[in-house]
């Protein structure tokens, strides 16, 4: 080989490794799904785009292959027969996804530390999602007793805390992770926060430091620099908040009267943000129903003053009567754009706010024991 042909074949064989270094292979086998075709999502902050499809051959075999990807994993999505594979894929991986039967909980992969990660804590959370989801649907039956409807109460309220204490601890053992960051995201029915509210920014902050080091060049790194921004903005304003006497509202109940919080000063008050659309309203509500009829009457009554962040005027009034609630139902009907959210800084649903007698809020999103333990000790 002379001089000159040596040179274009070390060209070539150069080119050849370049495009290998940014190439990746998705492929495997699924079955047991009713549909023939996958599709391949792309996933950024601002959207979630389908970037390729195929045609699962007679085997359930398939494959996706993408020419050109970034050096730091990346968010993808493999969709098939309605339901959803996430993956962390970077430059270079030759990864192997498949199922057979139920996609999401039977899945498996290789050929990628991040998405192998993913996987653990993926069909876990969204097993326990759906548990819930079921749990819901057989407490909206009126039909139910009781007894039956304390025990599934029971056994959503167990559920859901379990499923909480889980994802926070997969956040915590693998904060250096991008399947941390996927973990911090998720939120389960009717939620905005991961935790309490108060400390989410702990969380996000941890996973941050420690991306810092494994991570240093990914996009998800400055998505989460952002949010601990902005949530420590809202922690500073609420704080300017739970210092001071309650601001005043007054907004009109379902029969148009106004009602204003004040009228209430003298007893211990829950102001309690929420909405009829959210999908666990109905859970939410039963617990703080048994609460309300322990400690109504108490030496210092205690009072809830719901606020529904909707704009249905049928569809509020019909849940509170279906669900026949027995405290003060207030809305302005005007959802989002109610100036009841701006005057609490509510930024997420459900908030709440424990007022004691003199009108000094002493604690914000309480709920279950904790809720209890606080109104034990101002009810007195």
């Amino acid at each position: 080989m002379n001089k000159q042909s040596l040179i274009f074949a070390l060209a070539a064989f150069a080119l050849c490794c370049s495009c290998q270094q940014t190439q990746v292979s998705i492929e495997g086998r699924l079955v047991a799904g009713e549909s023939k075709t996958v599709y391949l999502e792309q996933v950024s902050s601002l959207r979630q785009q389908v970037i390729d499809t195929t045609e699962l051959d007679e085997q359930g075999n398939y494959r996706f292959a993408l020419e050109e990807a970034s050096q730091t994993p990346s968010l993808y999505n493999i969709l098939y027969d309605g339901e959803r594979i996430p993956l962390f894929v970077k430059a270079g991986d030759k990864l192997q996804v498949s199922s057979v039967g139920n996609i999401v909980r039977n899945y498996t992969v290789a050929g990628s530390e991040e998405s192998e990660l993913l996987r653990e804590f993926y069909q876990a959370f969204i097993a326990g999602a759906q548990h819930l989801e079921q749990l819901a649907k057989q407490f909206a039956d009126q039909s139910l007793s009781d007894a039956d409807r304390a025990a599934l109460l029971k056994s959503y309220t167990d559920e859901y805390y379990a499923i909480r204490r889980e994802q926070i601890s997969f956040i915590a053992e693998h904060k250096a992770s991008l399947a941390a960051v996927y973990a911090i995201y998720q939120r389960l029915p009717g939620d905005q926060h991961l935790a309490d509210g108060v400390n989410d920014v702990l969380h996000y902050r941890t996973v941050a430091d420690a991306l810092e080091e494994t991570y240093p060049e990914s996009p998800y790194l400055v998505m989460l620099r952002g949010d601990i921004a902005r949530m420590e903005a809202t922690q500073r304003l609420a704080e300017g908040i739970t210092e001071s006497m309650f601001p005043e509202l007054e907004l009109p109940d379902m029969y148009g009267k106004s009602v204003s919080l004040s009228s209430l000063l003298g007893k211990v008050i829950y102001l309690d943000f929420w909405s009829a659309q959210l999908g666990n309203s109905n859970v939410l509500n039963a617990e703080l129903k048994e609460l309300y009829a322990k400690y109504h009457d108490a030496a210092t009554p205690f009072e809830v003053y719901q606020v529904a962040i909707d704009t249905s005027k049928p569809l509020w009034i019909n849940t509170v009567q279906e669900q026949q609630l027995p405290w003060i139902s207030v809305s302005d009907l005007r959802g989002e754009a109610s100036t009841a959210l701006g005057t609490y800084n509510v930024t997420k649903l459900p908030t709440s706010f424990l007022i004691d007698k003199e009108g000094v809020i002493v604690g914000r999103d309480l709920r279950g024991e904790a809720l209890e333990r606080k109104l034990q000790e101002l009810t007195r």
